[in-house]
């Protein structure tokens, strides 16, 4: 190849549409959880109150690796037709719908053939307008909602399929009710923001034999001022149950997580210490490079006193064979 064959080569490219990105979602995901997940829970003897602790803005996210798509944004619903998730999962488009700037609300028939069901959303617009909340057959799936308007695609779980159906309608709603900036009585809905959203839902096929996850980076020992005292690892379609026994001479002790493998963000933890207090966390980090994305959960304790954690994990919607790695620390001052 010549210098001017490479330069022509580098120039088509470069005029060419950009290649469809379906997983953009982890690292969005990722970033929008590390702004909303810290939390502080401070506990009595007897009960716990769980308070927000303000945003933590990690800066660094993890690159998202490559994918293979057969479709492009430009195609109809404006999101491929079929993708390979990393681990090797085959996914395959069902529907698409679409909610155009002055529209709220927006529902699509879906077959449903027994096989894992996730909708997707990308958006184009207004950063600041509202994200479709998802329902299946009338029946809300929170799981399944988005956050508001980020450049890309989210991927996220349905949860709520009902055994047995062979059909389902899924209902995208950015309707926002009740919000004082609105001006309207509380129930009612406010008008829809000045934001385009591109939906659709993919059915994947779970793989023919059980994928190891990978094993991912360790917790770290110190982190702003906490000491890792006791730690657990485990993954989700084997180890759903954790103990750990700590002692704080100040009081305090955080509970943190870290997930690997492809559906790591949907892992769930529910804490109770002494069998008494508890918290429950909605998703887990996925650390790949940038700063350790932190997001902990903070208990008061009787000082200098052992205490146990009992913790259970699992997975949000579907996993067959797709299992997450964990791993959750406990740190004290």
């Amino acid at each position: 190849m010549t210098v001017q064959d490479l330069r022509d080569v580098l120039r088509e490219r470069a005029e060419s549409p950009s290649p469809a990105n379906p997983y953009r979602h982890d690292e969005i995901r990722s970033r929008i959880r590390r702004t909303r997940l810290r939390r502080r829970v401070t506990a009595g003897v007897g009960a716990v109150a769980v308070v927000a602790a303000g945003i933590y803005l990690i800066p660094g996210t993890a690159a998202a690796p490559d994918r293979d798509t057969t479709a492009t944004a430009g195609q109809p619903g404006g999101l491929p037709e079929s993708f390979t998730s990393p681990d090797g999962t085959e996914y395959r488009r069902v529907a698409t719908a679409m909610l155009k700037d002055g529209e709220a609300k927006t529902s699509v028939k879906v077959p449903v053939s027994g096989k894992p069901l996730e909708v997707a959303a990308a958006c184009d617009g207004d950063d600041g307008g509202p994200a479709p909340n998802v329902s299946v057959d009338g029946r809300d799936d929170p799981r399944s909602s988005f956050t508001p308007c980020e450049k890309g695609m989210s991927l996220l779980p349905l949860t709520r399929i009902q055994p047995g159906a062979t059909e389902a309608t899924v209902t995208f709603d950015t309707t926002v009710y009740g919000s004082p900036d609105c001006g309207q009585g509380k129930g009612r809905p406010c008008g829809p923001e000045k934001t385009s959203w591109r939906l659709a839902v993919y059915e994947w096929t779970p793989p023919g034999r059980r994928i190891q996850p990978e094993r991912g980076r360790a917790l770290p020992a110190r982190l702003e001022g906490w000491k890792l005292a006791r730690s657990a690892t485990g993954v989700s379609d084997r180890d759903q149950t954790f103990s750990l026994v700590v002692k704080s001479e100040s009081g305090k002790i955080a509970i943190e997580q870290l997930c690997a493998g492809d559906l790591g963000m949907r892992a769930w933890f529910t804490y109770k210490i002494d069998f008494q207090e508890s918290a429950t966390t909605t998703t887990c980090a996925v650390w790949k490079t940038g700063p350790f994305p932190m997001a902990m959960a903070e208990f008061q304790v009787p000082k200098g006193k052992q205490v146990t954690i009992n913790g259970r994990t699992g997975v949000w919607g579907e996993s067959t064979n797709r299992p997450v790695r964990w791993s959750v620390g406990a740190f004290v001052k």
